[in-house]
């Protein structure tokens, strides 16, 4: 990448979506939602770890440089002064190897109480009660119970996020993560903005938080049976509402929202 990389990740509905609609308001940005490179990226590594007979032929300075490729040829079509965001929740689980391929990269992982993700998922389930999820393998059965049991499994869309964040946050690279809380990105967006701007050593750029766009999502949340997975409104706004969730559902996560409780979190990791 010849103007560098920044990663946005974290947990699941937090922003993420929003975060890059506001990026892209900046024309030297280029922000989007959930793209193919994380996929790419697993299944290049795979293809020359010792699971492939023939990657005995490969050593450490040519996998480097294949991992590279794939990002480079992805975003190979942008404008050379373009800086861009990729986005995707397996990152935080990756940091050793994106700080050795990119050396200057940074971070952004977006949170949220994990009581409102749960309660923000569930939402668009019920809203798309004539359509099946993909969220949950394109299954008609299950309760709210069930749904949020398999969202907070290991290897659900939540846990998953979560521990990943989790190993990021306590791992050697602390450093390189700035968290953006769900609550500043859309009651303070300029102020969310700023961090991220000094975070990677960017000059500011004058965004504006009432007029946001961001068409790029519609068919692939149709093709996961989960329309307005990704839809965000036209200005920032922050929402008043009562939880949809059983009240023992929703207090059951109300402890997973470590980094309100500063002693939790290591020094390195920023927090805005």
């Amino acid at each position: 990448m010849q103007n560098g990389i920044h990663f946005i990740s974290g947990l699941p509905r937090s922003g993420s979506t929003l975060l890059s609609a506001l990026l892209r308001q900046n024309p030297r940005f280029h922000a989007g939602m959930t793209s193919p490179v994380g996929s790419l990226f697993s299944a290049m590594l795979r293809e020359v770890s010792q699971g492939n007979e023939t990657a005995v032929f490969i050593d450490n300075t040519q996998r480097a440089a294949l991992l590279r490729t794939v990002f480079d040829t992805y975003y190979a079509d942008l404008h050379p002064t373009h800086v861009v965001f990729d986005t995707n929740r397996l990152w935080t689980t990756k940091l050793p190897t994106l700080v050795s391929l990119f050396p200057e990269c940074k971070v952004v992982c977006c949170v949220r109480h994990v009581s409102w993700i749960m309660d923000s998922i569930e939402r668009l389930i019920r809203r798309n009660h004539l359509e099946l999820s993909k969220i949950f393998n394109f299954e008609a059965g299950g309760s709210v119970y069930s749904r949020v049991d398999g969202l907070g499994g290991a290897t659900g869309m939540v846990g998953f996020a979560w521990n990943g964040l989790r190993e990021a946050i306590y791992g050697e690279h602390a450093d390189r993560l700035l968290l953006v809380t769900y609550e500043t990105l859309t009651l303070d967006p300029l102020r969310a903005l700023g961090a991220i701007y000094d975070f990677i050593g960017e000059p500011h750029f004058q965004h504006d938080p009432e007029n946001v766009t961001f068409a790029d999502a519609a068919d692939f949340d149709a093709r996961l049976g989960t329309p307005g997975l990704h839809t965000i409104g036209s200005s920032v706004r922050p929402t008043e509402r009562k939880t949809i969730l059983p009240p023992d559902l929703f207090a059951r996560f109300e402890q997973d929202a470590f980094w309100r409780d500063l002693r939790q979190v290591p020094s390195a990791v920023k927090i805005v």
